[in-house]
Order: C-alpha cells, then sequence, then structure tokens
C-alpha cells in the first residue's frame, strides 16, 4: 500500500460533498468527522515530523484542524505553538488577515508573534494555499521568518506553492479528487 497507508485509505475512502461547485473531501485529518482514531493522528504527525525537519522556534496552526497536528508536533519535537483563530481577541499587536480558500472567504488572527521569530506553519490539506499564504503573510509582515510549511495532504502542486509562499512546503501524501472520488496521486 505505500508510505502512510491508514492515512492513504482515510483519504480514498472519504466522502465527497458539494460546496458550492467545489468538490470537498471530508475525513477525521481535515474535519474531525466521523471521529479522528488515534493510529491514523498519530500517523500524521510521526510522519510530519520526520519529514519537515522542524528548525524553528514557534509552530503556527491555522483553526481548526492544524491545531491536533501542531499538538502532536509540539509534543514530540519540544517546540511551542500558536494557534492562528477564526475569533478576534483584541490583545496588543494582534494581527488580522484574510483567508481565501475554493469554498469560503474568512477573517483570521494572529496574537503573540515577535519580531525575528523562526516559524513553521502545519495544517491539515494544501489546496487553493489561501489560508497557508495569507498566515505565511501574516507572520512575515510581524517580522517573523517562515522555514518551513508543513500539510498532511496536498492537492496543489507543492513545489509552485513552495516558490509562491517562499519556504519549503512538505506533504505527506499529493491526493486529488476527480468525479466526486478521492485519489491518491502519491506517497
Amino acid at each position: 500500500m505505500g508510505r502512510y497507508p491508514l492515512l492513504r485509505r482515510c483519504f480514498e475512502e472519504a466522502p465527497v460533498v458539494d460546496k458550492n461547485g467545489y468538490d470537498y473531501f471530508v475525513n477525521p485529518i481535515s474535519d474531525g468527522v466521523p471521529r479522528v482514531d488515534p493510529d491514523v493522528l498519530e500517523e500524521a504527525v510521526d510522519g510530519l515530523v520526520s519529514e519537515a525537519s522542524f528548525d524553528c522556534d514557534l509552530i503556527l496552526a491555522p483553526e481548526a484542524m492544524g491545531i491536533p497536528l501542531a499538538a502532536g508536533i509540539s509534543l514530540k519535537a519540544r517546540i511551542p505553538f500558536s494557534v492562528v483563530r477564526k475569533k478576534r481577541y483584541g490583545l496588543p499587536g494582534e494581527m488580522e488577515l484574510t483567508q481565501r480558500t475554493g469554498y469560503s472567504k474568512a477573517a483570521m488572527f494572529l496574537n503573540g508573534l515577535e519580531k525575528g521569530t523562526r516559524v513553521a506553519i502545519v495544517d491539515d490539506v494544501l489546496d487553493t494555499g489561501g489560508t497557508i499564504f495569507a498566515v505565511a503573510s501574516a507572520a512575515r509582515d510581524a517580522g517573523a521568518v517562515v522555514t518551513k510549511v508543513a500539510v498532511v495532504y496536498a492537492m496543489s502542486d507543492v513545489q509552485a506553492f513552495s516558490k509562491k509562499v517562499g519556504a519549503p512546503v512538505v506533504a505527506l501524501l499529493s491526493v486529488g479528487v476527480e468525479g466526486g472520488r478521492p485519489f491518491v496521486r502519491s506517497a
């Protein structure tokens, strides 16, 4: 079955729903439903730790599904993480960013970044790249250095996005959806 057999199976068995003309796959790593099996989460976290070689001071995790990944990585790599929230707190230095995906647009908020902090961005899926690009841009605006982007599933061209975001991008599986069916391109 190749590398990451649990993540592969989890993706290939995912239902696909239509979100305003966008084929959206639903699975535990990307949505937390129907439930997140600890073995699947562990395979994702271990894969990201192994392949991304986190050389950073802080992990940034977009809400919501970046959170369980970043928490696991934080525990294993002993690197703190911060959540990029969908809720405004009004704390000093809070930065607002606009997240645009293939099916939505929303405000997100970044707190606690200091100039010179080396950050890695961890998320579940790279598709249009709207969320990750917005987080990377806001982090740089705060004076941080983006060292890496790490995702479980990549629907987009990782090398092209790496050039766009200005940091290396690591994905565990390259995936797609065609004709309402999810498939894995490579592991």
